[in-house]
């Protein structure tokens, strides 16, 4: 026997349009489309210009410490990494404080995309038509949305309760 759905949407805590998860993953696909206009004359995929954020801002990373930084697992970073490095941007060599690790650096042609790349937040920001202030505000509820997931990833998880909230 099938129940009816009910009658106002308010109150379905199942509504497609009332998930954080559906909205999370819409708007990711979204931006991330609204990017690639930028970066495929760039030579770059939105994983690849990532990994180059990290190294313009950071400097020669260990594979560990970029991994960690772009919560990314290794087996995921590992083939970014192999084909910046076919382009010629980054360059693989053995860490230098730790022998048996390896170390991504910037090669001269990977330092020099910077200049392009500095054009990419104000195109980016242009093409949503919102305002930095509320990019802002945005990108500060996420990062605080990351940081409850993660905390929520570290405990058990437990029986969900009849709450109202949606997820």
């Amino acid at each position: 026997m099938t129940t009816a759905p009910p009658q106002h949407l308010d109150e379905d805590a199942l509504a497609l349009e009332r998930q954080v998860c559906f909205a999370l993953s819409v708007a990711a696909r979204n931006v991330v489309a609204v990017y690639r206009p930028f970066l495929e004359p760039m030579g770059l995929t939105h994983p690849q210009y990532l990994v180059m954020l990290a190294l313009w801002q950071r400097g020669q990373l260990s594979v560990k410490d970029l991994s960690g930084l772009l919560q990314l697992d290794p087996g995921t970073l590992s083939p970014l990494v192999k084909r910046l490095e076919v382009a010629g941007l980054v360059r693989r060599d053995r860490d230098p404080r730790d022998e048996r690790a390896l170390a991504i650096g910037l090669t001269e042609q990977g330092r020099a995309l910077r200049e392009r790349a500095e054009q990419i937040p104000p195109g980016i920001v242009a093409r949503l038509d919102m305002g930095t202030a509320e990019l802002t505000a945005l990108r500060e509820a996420l990062t605080r949305v990351i940081g409850a997931s993660q905390r929520a990833l570290e405990r058990p998880a437990k029986a969900p309760t009849a709450t109202g909230a949606t997820a």
